[in-house]
């Protein structure tokens, strides 16, 4: 069976190449399930909204245990820099994370990536230690220079985060998985699981979602089929796809070598 290669990011692998949010479902034990349900073993968290530390509230902790699933703290919410870093270094003070996902945000409207604020906060963080998974624009350009950088992973946006659109610009997704080293992981905008397919099948490492998971009718079933996807979407890849063509081809040859007459 072609699926048996795994994910690796800075050195840990991971036995999934489906990353799943922490954010927007009704309970920590929706989310718990979800995550059981999707076979993924890595969950981000939005350190500025999720409960880690409180423990006269509802812990996401006594739910999805961090011995069992490695956590990846986040800076959702951040529009500076500063504020990111500072997100990430109390993160790592709280639970020791190192492997972190930066994102700083622009415009609260369409929160695409402020890049030059990204970049500025990657350098910073890496200096500091940490290994740095970016969420950025599907520019080729900016990939490659968060890359050069030292960036563990490259996670361009499908299309603007929550909205369910799917991968907007599938030609620079492919640009930018030619062009990169380190994993690619489409980060925001899938929908339904032929979204995910997708970003697997233009050769990414993995899919990264929440929202796509936590506000379908049924958050459990739709995990389900995001596993399922992935992987069929990563194996398509694998096996190599026909090429296209103009015209039909006959299934079965009319004639001595496919020809007709």
């Amino acid at each position: 069976m072609p699926f048996q290669d795994k994910l690796v990011v800075a050195g840990r692998v991971f036995e999934s190449r489906l990353i799943i949010g922490t954010g927007k479902y009704e309970t920590y034990q929706e989310n718990a399930d979800a995550l059981v349900a999707s076979g993924a073993d890595m969950v981000t968290v939005a350190v500025r909204r999720v409960n880690l530390t409180n423990p006269n509230e509802p812990m996401l902790v006594d739910f999805i245990d961090p011995k069992d699933y490695t956590y990846l703290p986040n800076t959702a919410g951040c529009f500076t820099g500063e504020d990111a870093v500072r997100t990430l270094r109390l993160a790592r003070e709280a639970g020791g994370w190192d492997l972190v996902k930066l994102e700083v945000l622009s415009d609260p409207k369409h929160l695409y990536p402020d890049m030059e604020e990204t970049m500025r906060a990657a350098k910073l963080l890496i200096d500091d230690g940490f290994e740095v998974m970016v969420y950025c624009t599907d520019d080729p350009v900016f990939a490659r220079k968060l890359e050069d950088m030292g960036c563990a992973a490259i996670m361009p946006l499908g299309a603007p985060i929550g909205s369910g659109l799917g991968i907007q610009n599938p030609l620079n997704i492919q640009f930018i998985v030619e062009q990169t080293s380190v994993p690619v992981i489409v980060d925001a905008g899938v929908g339904t699981a032929s979204d995910a397919a997708l970003a697997m099948e233009l050769g990414c490492d993995g899919v990264l979602m929440n929202t796509a998971i936590a506000a379908a009718h049924d958050p459990v079933c739709m995990a389900v089929a995001m596993k399922h996807a992935v992987i069929a979407g990563r194996e398509a890849f694998l096996a190599g796809r026909m090429e296209r063509k103009q015209y039909a081809v006959p299934s079965s040859p009319l004639a001595k070598d496919g020809l007709i007459g």
